[in-house]
């Protein structure tokens, strides 16, 4: 297979470059460890997913790191004000960055996939996107081998769910809609092809990717602002300094505004609960934020309740945004538009079901940051089950969440 095509960007989401920068400014010299996660408890990936092969092929990652053309297309990048996106130290340090190594081995507890990595910080984030889109690249292929799959037939099949979705997408010509499929889909290749289409057929629809090389061939819009990482290691120092953790969230978000000022400015809600942040995000951000990025829990549930928070606050929703993107399916994105059209501007980052549809299943699994300078991080999502962190952390800052709702006084709509 020909990997020179795809430079280290293809394996990217936008988000990490983004983060990147946030993190080469006020944290350049922490220390952080990923850990990766199958969430499935069935299928192991380890079936079709040799170790040797994984690490072998995150050692030629390793040993390229990012090219002078990706380097050049980050330089041309813009911001809202025609100022240059991302700063020229920071580039320097893309430029000369050093990916850390990783442990690539078999559980013996889950006969499952053990991966974990730890370095500095900048260093260590890009390996997140990275190890779980090359993960899918392998088991696919592997299992399309072994099975006497033919990939012409699986392209067949994923090529007429996609025109299906471009039909329906078509008759609901107000739906605006981004890519976010990099770490879940089938293939580079198969991601590339899908984007190819979009960009060709719903050109006033599909509004980018998360995938910066993508956006970079196809000239179109990379999409992304930060992800559950940075206020989970924000809180992590927090606590490790003696600071109630909870207080590394709103820190997160006053060094992104030092960082974007009012750029960029999509907040992520459920670190620790969407009602935690409510309770967090003070009116001055409510109003200088362009909006709000679902990604667990009951999408009209959520969508009502920032609304609510919006006219609490005296600000007029319609000037708002939602991205919705959790598990989105199509119908799923019509029902949410034609729900909230006119209420509050909504937009979709569609991942799993757009990138990875062909008629297999989908792997389902994570890798996130689960320590910083030895700290324990914690996750507090919406849905329980996708809590992270050790039982004793997520307790205490489940309890710190709930006592912040409190003192907030906070009323919304149920």
């Amino acid at each position: 297979m020909n990997h020179n095509k795809y430079p280290l960007s293809a394996d990217l989401d936008y988000y990490k470059l983004t983060m990147g920068q946030v993190i080469h400014e006020y944290h350049p010299d922490d220390i952080v460890t990923f850990t990766f996660k199958n969430r499935d408890k069935v299928n192991k990936l380890s079936e079709y997913v040799p170790v040797d092969e994984l690490q072998n092929r995150l050692e030629e990652i390793r040993a390229v790191g990012f090219t002078g053309e990706e380097i050049a297309y980050y330089a041309g990048l813009m911001a809202s004000d025609d100022g240059a996106r991302f700063s020229e130290d920071y580039l320097d340090a893309l430029a000369d960055l050093e990916l850390p190594e990783v442990n690539v081995n078999i559980n013996p507890e889950t006969n499952d996939l053990d991966i974990n990595s730890t370095g500095k910080w900048l260093n260590v984030t890009f390996w997140e996107t990275v190890i779980m889109s090359e993960i899918n690249q392998i088991h696919y292929k592997n299992m399309a081998a072994e099975r006497g799959l033919s990939l012409d037939d699986l392209y067949a099949e994923g090529n007429q769910r996609l025109t299906d979705k471009i039909e329906k997408l078509r008759a609901h010509p107000g739906i605006k809609f981004a890519d976010f499929g990099t770490r879940r889909r089938f293939s580079r290749e198969w991601h590339e092809h899908v984007v190819n289409r979009l960009a060709n057929e719903l050109p006033e629809q599909f509004i980018g990717t998360s995938n910066p090389w993508f956006a970079y061939e196809y000239n179109l819009a990379p999409i992304g602002t930060f992800a559950h990482e940075m206020p989970m290691v924000y809180a992590g120092l927090a606590g490790a300094r003696g600071d109630n953790p909870l207080n590394g969230h709103n820190e997160m978000l006053q060094n992104w505004d030092e960082v974007y000022d009012g750029d960029l400015s999509t907040a992520l809600t459920d670190t620790f609960t969407s009602e935690f942040f409510w309770a967090d995000f003070t009116p001055e951000q409510a109003e200088k934020w362009s909006g709000l990025r679902h990604d667990s829990g009951d999408p009209i549930e959520f969508g009502e309740r920032a609304i609510e928070f919006y006219t609490q606050n005296n600000i007029d929703p319609s000037t708002k945004t939602i991205v919705f993107s959790d598990g989105l399916d199509i119908d799923k994105i019509v029902e949410l538009y034609e729900y909230f059209n006119g209420r509050i501007n909504v937009v979709f980052g569609w991942g799993t079901s757009l990138m990875n549809d062909l008629g297999l299943k989908a792997n389902n699994m994570v890798m996130k940051a689960t320590h910083v300078n030895g700290e324990p991080t914690v996750k507090l999502s919406d849905n329980e089950g996708k809590h992270t962190g050790p039982e004793d952390y997520v307790q205490n800052y489940a309890s710190l969440a709930k006592e912040a709702v409190r003192r907030a006084g906070l009323v919304l709509a149920a």
